[in-house]
């Protein structure tokens, strides 16, 4: 790589999906308000669904003087990331991707980008608060086709929080590579940082329509295109 021998080859690229991939705005405005105006008829319909009723469960015990819709509900209007409620989140929203209720909305630069960098031979996944099962989800519905094929692998919470480095280790071991070999892209300065603490390479993606604020201790650029052009020289970042 340039400027530095010793730095391992990228061969896999890390990808966060909100403000990176899809704009915030779909997320924001459609996704979450369609798990927040079905979530409560969805719980009722599926109650003995394991996966339903082992959310709800955790629900209970985090917060156990709630009901637990309603604390699903809060967290969605603030935004939590908390995993019984991404595992509903991914659930509900199965189901409206099925009956063509959503279609994932992703910026006009990503699929081409990715699909060069596949041809590349780059390795591409996706790490993401929402569950993995919600990951395949949005890419198997997009506007643009199914893209799942594009991904090796679907990482979530179960990882840990995104603002933790241990996370990342723990995905450069399930992924079978050292963390220099792993290229993370997100729009989050926190996440990134955090990457970068367990020894990843990192590149803000700071797009103008979701308002990403800049970091300036982080190199960063527009859209993944503009990533692609100096691949090499934020691999070596």
């Amino acid at each position: 790589m340039s400027g530095d021998r010793a730095a391992p080859p990228v061969r896999l690229i890390l990808l966060d999906i909100e403000g990176t991939t899809a704009p915030i705005a779909f997320v924001r405005d459609t996704l979450f308000p369609y798990a927040a105006r079905t979530l409560p008829d969805f719980v009722r319909t599926h109650a003995d669904s394991p996966d339903v009723a082992s959310a709800l469960a955790a629900t209970r015990d985090i917060a156990p003087d709630r009901d637990p819709v309603g604390q699903l509900l809060d967290w969605i209007a603030r935004d939590e990331k908390i995993a019984p409620l991404k595992t509903l989140q991914g659930l509900v929203w199965r189901e409206g991707f099925a009956r063509g209720e959503l279609r994932a909305q992703l910026y006009p630069d990503v699929v081409p980008v990715l699909h060069a960098w596949k041809a590349a031979g780059y390795r591409l996944a996706v790490y993401s608060s929402g569950s993995a099962a919600s990951q395949r989800l949005l890419y198997g519905h997009t506007d643009q086709g199914d893209l799942t094929g594009l991904f090796s692998a679907f990482h979530d919470l179960a990882m840990g929080s995104k603002k933790e480095a241990a996370s990342y280790r723990a995905i450069a071991a399930a992924e079978g590579l050292a963390p220099g070999e792993i290229l993370f892209l997100s729009d989050i300065a926190a996440e990134l940082h955090a990457a970068r603490d367990a020894g990843c390479r990192i590149c803000q993606i700071v797009r103008p329509q979701d308002g990403t604020i800049v970091d300036p201790t982080l190199p960063h650029v527009a859209d993944l295109a503009a990533c692609d052009a100096h691949l090499e020289a934020l691999s070596a970042a």
